[in-house]
């Protein structure tokens, strides 16, 4: 009976002292961190790896995350200057820095940090019309910051980063920011679109105007190829005309032979003819009845056949009558009626 009472107590003695032994020893990880209070006081903190306590003397508090944290908060009503209500979301990055003041400065470290960004938030933005506050996220952030980062150092705390995830204006607003930018699309692309008819227009004025100059200097050369081609012809028929010496009757021959061709045209209905006619008729009845001086014209020619003179003469002889003919149609003209 009493080896048995004496066998419980001392398996009780040594639980206990497996027990104490373990209360004794604490094994804290990587980057955390736990306070310890010794009879109702802060004693030390414990740092990562073994450390060993008193038990039933010391206290040893949960541990705390010294890596940096991210926080995001939901959506918050906040009135810009404009009174304009926008939902606006934040993510807070921050690290512990201090257990001990984040565990004895401030109760709830995440709460009072949500609860300051909230307040620093609306006085920031409350300062801000809706447009700028759309567009100066940078400033926001770095505003939000600097009063978190200066608030919370006392806690232990280190504001790294403060990002605004969302900005949500009401739905009228979003509606009436879409229109604008419609419009704003619609107006670049007619700008874009006059500037390029601009363009063109000014790129097809060029190419006419350039065509136009290669037209001119096309035609301009041209012409003084060709009036300098009717130059040289004049020249070259002149002086044919000088060497071979002409006689007058041969010239008065062709005037007469050319009369006919100028009363062919559909609206002589009234021809007058010239006095010259007379001395061209007397040149050409002498030129038949008389013998001509020799001359290059009338040199006397190499014998020909027979076929070959008799349609010489044929041909003289329908000149002349043909000369003849134009005199006296001339003459019954003249004798008209002018309009008959």
């Amino acid at each position: 009976m009493d080896v048995s009472a004496s066998l419980v107590a001392g398996l009780l003695i040594a639980l206990l002292a497996i027990f104490t032994v373990i209360r004794a020893v604490r094994i804290v990880p990587q980057a955390r961190a736990r306070n310890v209070e010794r009879l109702g006081r802060y004693h030390k903190t414990l740092t990562p790896g073994l450390n060993l306590v008193i038990p039933y003397i010391d206290r040893v508090h949960p541990q705390i995350d010294l890596r940096e944290q991210v926080v995001s908060f939901k959506p918050q009503p906040v009135i810009t200057e404009d009174n304009l209500v926008v939902e606006i979301d934040t993510v807070l990055y921050f690290q512990v820095t201090d257990p001990r003041a984040a565990f004895y400065e401030i109760a709830s470290f995440l709460q009072a940090v949500e609860q300051l960004t909230v307040t620093t938030l609306r006085n920031v933005v409350g300062s801000m019309d809706l447009e700028k506050t759309l567009t100066s996220r940078d400033t926001i952030n770095s505003q939000l910051r600097g009063v978190l980062d200066e608030a919370t150092g006392k806690w232990g705390l280190r504001v790294n980063r403060v990002e605004i995830k969302a900005i949500d204006p009401p739905q009228s607003i979003k509606e009436a920011m879409q229109k604008q930018m419609r419009a704003e699309r619609d107006k670049r692309a007619a700008i874009l679109g006059a500037e390029g008819q601009r363009q063109s227009q000014i790129l097809t004025a060029e190419g006419d105007k350039q065509a136009a100059v290669l037209r001119a200097e096309g035609n301009r050369t041209a012409a003084i190829l060709e009036a300098e081609g009717q130059s040289r012809a004049i020249d070259e028929v002149f002086q044919a005309i000088h060497r071979n010496d002409p006689d007058p009757k041969l010239l008065a021959y062709q005037y007469l032979t050319a009369l006919p061709q100028l009363a062919q045209g559909q609206g002589n209905n009234f021809w007058v003819i010239p006095s010259e006619i007379t001395t061209a008729l007397q040149g050409v009845s002498k030129a038949f009845s008389e013998s001509l001086p020799p001359s290059p014209a009338t040199r006397p020619k190499p014998p020909a056949d027979d076929e070959a003179a008799a349609k010489a003469a044929d041909d003289t002889a329908e000149a002349a009558q043909a000369a003849a003919e134009a005199v006296a149609d001339a003459a019954e003209a003249d004798r008209r009626p002018p309009g008959v």
